[in-house]
């Protein structure tokens, strides 16, 4: 099932769950903590920073974001994969939680063994902006000017595998380009690369960047998605320029293999009221995020999924961690 079609169920699982979890009425007594695997500043941290305030209010317990940052989400991956299975250590993760079993040849996690979906929350697209010293204006420009210069111009990345690394690649893949990966602990720390001028080129998620590209410290060129997003109306998509080209970051909660499924249940269930309020769908779009909500199983079925979407450039661009 795609992302667009468990946006249509997300109020009807918040509705069809609730009896399952009758019997957790003593959870949670105490705080959550929402892993974050990456720095500050980036997509996946805004992302728990919007939705932690809602769900703390709606479910009666403090939401603590805990950023655990190091390996491309890694480090913090595995420290709730070893969690216990109580419904009080939980992920928020991205991309990389699948595509890093792509590419390391060893990881300290198994996606199916180690782990319970919860909710998948919402997506992004992301965007290709430049420093402004970048002498381009459009995607095709952009391509042009790669193709001149192979291997001389350069894109931050969040740390191998991550979701400016995979947006890169799919450009240079399907334009042709040898664009070079400069890899930053995080999306946060490369955003400040580009708008420094440490990189000249940007594949950075929207949340969060969009001020940026309003003030004019970046230069959009185009949308990762397959349509114009609302926090960039006037910026065209890539794939005007490159057909085939779409990528999309999701944003999932994901707990402890072995939490009860009452607790999947009530956490679903509140998560889902959070996504759901008029105000907060509001919010999220001015960030460039789209609300999607989604039973446990439908996130379950969405990563499987993206487990095959990106086999095909992590293979043909050579993209190995180790």
């Amino acid at each position: 099932m795609s992302i667009k079609q468990c946006a249509a169920l997300v109020l009807l699982s918040a509705v069809a769950i609730q009896p399952a979890f009758a019997q957790s009425t003593k959870y949670p007594e105490r705080p959550i903590r929402l892993i974050v695997p990456f720095p500050p500043g980036g997509s996946v941290d805004v992302t728990a920073r919007l939705v932690g305030p809602k769900v703390t209010e709606l479910i009666g317990q403090q939401v603590i974001i805990d950023n655990r940052t190091g390996a491309s989400g890694i480090v913090g991956t595995s420290a709730v994969a070893r969690s216990d299975p109580d419904g009080y250590t939980l992920l928020i993760n991205t991309t990389p939680m699948v595509t890093n079993t792509q590419m390391y040849s060893k990881v300290p996690y198994d996606l199916k063994k180690d782990f319970s979906p919860v909710i998948l929350l919402s997506s992004t697209a992301s965007v290709l902006s430049v420093h402004p010293s970048v002498p381009v204006h459009t995607v095709k420009e952009m391509v042009q000017l790669a193709k001149s210069k192979p291997g001389a111009l350069n894109y931050g990345g969040a740390g191998v595998g991550t979701n400016p690394h995979i947006a890169g690649e799919l450009f240079n893949l399907l334009a042709g380009t040898d664009i070079v990966a400069v890899q930053f602990k995080g999306g946060g720390p490369a955003l400040v690369g580009a708008l420094s001028g440490e990189v000249g080129i940007s594949f950075s998620a929207v949340a969060g960047a969009v001020s940026y590209m309003n003030s004019k410290r970046l230069r959009p060129l185009g949308v990762t998605s397959l349509k114009p997003i609302a926090a960039l109306p006037t910026v065209p998509t890539i794939a005007k320029t490159l057909p085939g080209y779409e990528f999309t970051a999701w944003f999932a909660v994901m707990a402890p293999k072995g939490t009860p499924a009452d607790v999947i249940a009530k956490l679903n269930q509140q998560f889902s009221k959070a996504m759901s309020s008029p105000e907060f769908v509001k919010r999220f779009e001015a960030e460039g995020l789209e609300v999607i909500g989604s039973t446990p199983e439908q996130l379950g079925v969405h990563l499987d999924a993206e487990l095959k979407k990106y086999e095909r450039v992590i293979k043909e661009r050579k993209m190995k961690a180790d």
